[in-house]
């Protein structure tokens, strides 16, 4: 069950709370996202992670909420149990398009419990249901096994190799990328068993 709140701005899963970023969770995000195993599978996210780094992408993402039209939604992860940020989830919009990239993370010690579903299952209905998007992509590095899984899960196609198509700061390496997309039309609502 997925529960949106008014504009979007908070969505709850059975076991998660996606949310919108605020300066209370700091030392969440920096123990989380400073960790080189994390970082190194994102394009933007540098390492060490500090709190210079978080302000600066709490501040961004509320640029981008207050866009007219709006232009991306980003979200803390955090666990309803614990109240404890775990990860982030967003996605870049062209609503005029009808087309979002997405990308997400979770700190080391959540991955294989199912979170990463969970989220994205929110998050896609957010697109999909809610702002009537007709078409997601996403890009993982190769190496990244578990990212390119979990898409596939939902429905993303392959679509394309990307050479040196990043250099990511965490490692300061150039990077390869793999091209996922996922249509309305394929999307088919991922159930837990």
């Amino acid at each position: 069950m997925i529960k949106f709140s008014k504009k979007n701005s908070r969505i709850e899963t059975e076991r998660l709370i996606l949310r919108q970023p605020n300066k209370a969770d700091i030392k969440d995000i920096i123990r989380n996202l400073n960790d080189l195993e994390v970082s190194k599978w994102m394009a933007a996210i540098p390492y060490p992670y500090t709190r210079k780094d978080v302000l600066w992408f709490i501040n961004h993402a509320r640029e981008k909420a207050k866009a007219k039209p709006r232009i991306g939604y980003n979200f803390w992860i955090e666990l309803k149990e614990t109240g404890e940020v775990i990860g982030g989830i967003g996605m870049g919009i062209k609503l005029d398009q009808g087309t979002g990239s997405l990308g997400y993370w979770l700190g080391r010690s959540y991955h294989r419990k199912g979170y990463g579903s969970e989220s994205l299952k929110a998050l896609l209905d957010l697109a999909f249901r809610r702002l009537k998007i007709r078409r997601l992509e996403a890009e993982v590095y190769p190496g990244n096994p578990s990212s390119a899984k979990l898409l596939k899960k939902f429905g993303f196609k392959r679509e394309g190799y990307r050479r040196e198509a990043h250099i990511c700061k965490a490692d300061g390496k150039i990077k390869d990328s793999i091209c996922y997309a996922l249509l309305k039309r394929e999307y088919k609502p991922w159930r837990r068993k």
